[in-house]
């Protein structure tokens, strides 16, 4: 698990709000060039590379994650120097209040901002600021020295420092889908028993967009998605609501938002993994949706396998993961390739 943290380490520091994202890509080119065959970037930035195994699979595989993370876009500077922004994916108001941020290709430190309590109503002070409450101060005293360091679109990143965290876990933002993206850096490195096809995708937090194009390239029978997803297992989430707990293993998806996966698929892989004894537990809930859900009606169709790492606060500065389920995420997609490539 060496490997898996380090790699962490380094990929959930790098910003790359959807559209923003090729340092991401660039520093994936440079992990992985030495270890494929061929590689290409597509229209839309995606990273697309074909590892030789020790032989050819009986149908077509790929494996893909995202690099993209949300975040926000500057589209305003008001008059007294403070920024207005709008998302970039799903945030909730409530992660961003008092978090230090970056913005644009300098990476000008900001903070989110809302007026002070002494400032509020009695009813503002009974609800949770919307985000058009909120702001972003970079220390700047007039709209004309705010837009000397800061652009309208310019991207604007959460600023933390990710590591280790309490006993097995890491923290840090983005480790959806840099977690993903970590799994498929460590099996290019390695070796695998099938040429697979390895397709880091752009903009999956807008829309699934990315894949929607590199699918139409590649074209495969078999994919598998990595994800990280919603872990539930905290006081204030009903037991009967919590669709994945951490220290459980990989989370297999069942259905969700864009796919309803191939049972056949399914149960092949889930018997294989108990069989290798690779812990996993199904996701029991329909939330939100993963690449593939442009995947599997791309280019023909493509059968589709859905493995996730449960991540706790998700979509925010500070993602936890808890390190031994990431590595049943990393033995279920070896063996996915393994399984599925006969």
């Amino acid at each position: 698990m060496t490997d898996m943290m380090e790699l962490m380490q380094v990929l959930c520091a790098l910003d790359g709000v959807s559209g923003y994202e090729d340092g991401v890509r660039e520093a994936i080119e440079g992990m992985i060039a030495p270890h494929v065959e061929e590689m290409t970037v597509d229209a839309m930035g995606s990273l697309i590379a074909l590892k030789k195994g020790a032989r050819a699979p009986a149908r077509r595989l790929m494996v893909c994650a995202h690099t993209d993370e949300v975040g926000m876009l500057v589209f305003r500077i008001t008059d007294e120097g403070l920024l207005k922004f709008v998302p970039v994916g799903t945030l909730d108001p409530r992660v961003l209040l008092g978090q230090r941020v970056r913005i644009g290709e300098r990476r000008l430190p900001g903070v989110v901002a809302v007026k002070a309590i002494h400032l509020t109503s009695e009813a503002e002070k009974k609800i949770s600021p919307p985000i058009d409450a909120l702001y972003i101060d970079i220390g700047a005293r007039s709209k004309k020295e705010a837009a000397s360091h800061v652009r309208v679109g310019d991207p604007v990143m959460f600023d933390n420092e990710p590591g280790a965290f309490g006993e097995g876990r890491f923290r840090g933002k983005a480790i959806d889908d840099r977690l993903g993206c970590a799994v498929m850096v460590s099996l290019i490195r390695g070796n695998i028993p099938f040429d697979t096809w390895f397709a880091f995708s752009t903009c999956e937090e807008v829309g699934l967009r990315g894949a929607s194009a590199l699918t139409e390239r590649v074209r495969p029978d078999m994919t598998l998605v990595l994800e990280g997803t919603s872990a539930g297992d905290m006081p204030s989430v009903r037991p009967d609501l919590r669709a994945t707990r951490q220290g459980a293993g990989a989370v297999v998806s069942v259905a969700d938002g864009g796919t309803v996966y191939n049972r056949e698929v399914i149960e092949k892989m889930t018997c294989a993994a108990d069989a290798a004894g690779i812990p996993w537990q199904p996701r029991s809930g329909m939330g939100g949706r993963t690449d593939s859900g442009s995947i599997h009606v791309r280019a023909g169709g493509s059968l589709t396998f859905g493995v996730s790492a449960p991540t706790r606060y998700i979509h925010s500065a500070n993602n936890v993961v808890y390190m031994p389920d990431a590595k049943a995420v990393l033995d279920l997609t070896a063996l996915f390739i393994a399984t599925m490539g006969e």
